[in-house]
């Protein structure tokens, strides 16, 4: 994977400014959104005559404006007051459209971003390419959608407006645009970068195939430990649930699904009346990342918490979905949402610090799940089951979570795989 900054020409700050302010603008954003944002760069202009004596942007006078408004680069987000996250955003913009003449789009704005009517059609072919041929699962497709649209994004800002017209150097700024993020999901947009090439390759669209050309991002399977709740923290988390409202009523139920059987946080949200057998006390899933269907057991507890959600916390409406948005539109959760912010606020309510480097996702209280299983000795075909896991390749991440039954654990996996 390529590595360092790339040297870029001098620019002045004003007009560095005014190029942002004007690519950013196509991007989706709110016009509030982006008056804060000019805000921060006039503020960012005022201290870089100050205390530089110049107008030049570089990292470390980036990183110094920020300290001077207490956002360190090591504060997480979710300990930062909103008009924080709004400077250190604005700061990641400016940086992106210096380094790179362009910055790509985040999860909510890509959907917005205006590509040439040639980029746009192989978007779309692509995205029936996907569904039809490689049978991709909705939210595989969404996410790759995602990718595809920030890497054709990125071409549109280097002035190259047809697929023919991609060069490897293209390839290799493009993912070293993306060098701050995490390596997991680097390695991630460099996968569906690869199978993008491949299919305009295939489709005569590029006249051979550059997916060789993709810089390599080399990356342990198990090189980041999942994050786990302690048991204690999973139950002062739901105690601090107010269960006499809707909200509560729905917000507990949902925790339950995760911290007690293990359901993804899109099983959650897509799950549906039908699939609640209640004559057999059981969750018939269909799993929306594989396609495969999962049946898991109904506790008393989950099926109690379910029970009272329906009855007392739910709208009557015709939607088969189980949890439905609180506020008018009454409609079904958004299949693209990480119910990250529910963590957060029961989390905060319930006192629980955030360790540097945790997940706030639901995902998480589903980890703790599997670890919980994995400590009490149950065998680790099981776990895979419950998690709806094709194969014990991704469950055995958890091995390393489990320091204590670790060899012990090694050695009979060995001895199954040797039947």
């Amino acid at each position: 994977m390529p590595q360092g900054t790339p040297t870029v020409p001098f620019v002045p700050l004003a007009g560095l400014i005014e190029a942002t302010d004007q690519h950013v603008q196509g991007l989706g954003y709110h016009p509030l959104y982006l008056r804060e944002c000019r805000k921060i760069w006039r503020a960012f202009v005022r201290f870089a005559v100050q205390e530089a004596h110049h107008e030049r942007l570089s990292e470390a006078l980036v990183t110094q404006f920020l300290d001077s408004r207490g956002i360190a680069a090591t504060l997480p987000t979710a300990a930062l007051t909103s008009h924080q996250r709004v400077s250190r955003a604005a700061m990641r913009m400016l940086t992106a459209c210096h380094l790179h003449g362009c910055y790509q789009p985040r999860r909510g704005t890509a959907q917005h971003v205006t590509l040439p009517p040639s980029f746009q059609r192989v978007v779309e072919a692509y995205e029936t390419f996907c569904h039809a041929y490689r049978r991709c699962q909705p939210s595989t497709r969404r996410v790759c959608q995602r990718h595809l649209l920030q890497f054709l994004h990125f071409l549109a800002a280097q002035a190259v407006a047809t697929c023919a017209a991609i060069e490897p150097r293209h390839l290799s700024a493009f993912v070293r645009s993306h060098i701050h993020v995490q390596p997991s999901t680097l390695a991630t947009i460099v996968s569906h970068l690869r199978s993008f090439l491949r299919f305009l390759w295939l489709e005569h669209l590029i006249a051979e195939d550059l997916s060789p050309h993709v810089p390599t991002v080399r990356l342990a399977r198990d090189a980041r430990l999942p994050a786990v709740w302690r048991p204690e923290e999973v139950e002062a988390l739901l105690a601090a649930v107010d269960r006499r409202s809707p909200k509560g009523k729905r917000d507990y139920a949902m925790l339950l699904l995760a911290g007690r059987l293990g359901l993804r946080v899109s099983d959650i949200v897509a799950l549906r009346l039908e699939q609640i057998r209640w004559d057999h006390a059981r969750l018939d899933v269909v799993q929306t990342k594989t396609g495969e269907p999962l049946a898991l057991p109904l506790t008393e507890e989950v099926g109690q918490a379910l029970i009272d959600y329906l009855q007392y916390g739910r709208p009557v409406t015709p939607y088969r979905e189980v949890f439905l948005r609180l506020h008018a539109p009454i409609a079904p959760l958004s299949t693209q949402t990480s119910l990250q912010t529910l963590i957060t606020f029961y989390r905060r309510r319930a006192g629980l610090p955030l360790p540097a480097g945790r997940k706030q996702g639901l995902s998480s209280l589903r980890h703790s799940v599997a670890t919980r299983l994995l400590e009490a000795d149950t065998p680790l075909e099981v776990i895979s089951a419950i998690l709806g896991h094709r194969s014990l390749e991704s469950t055995q991440i958890y091995l390393k979570v489990d320091l204590e039954h670790l060899r012990s654990a090694a050695l009979e996996i060995a001895e199954v795989s040797h039947d």
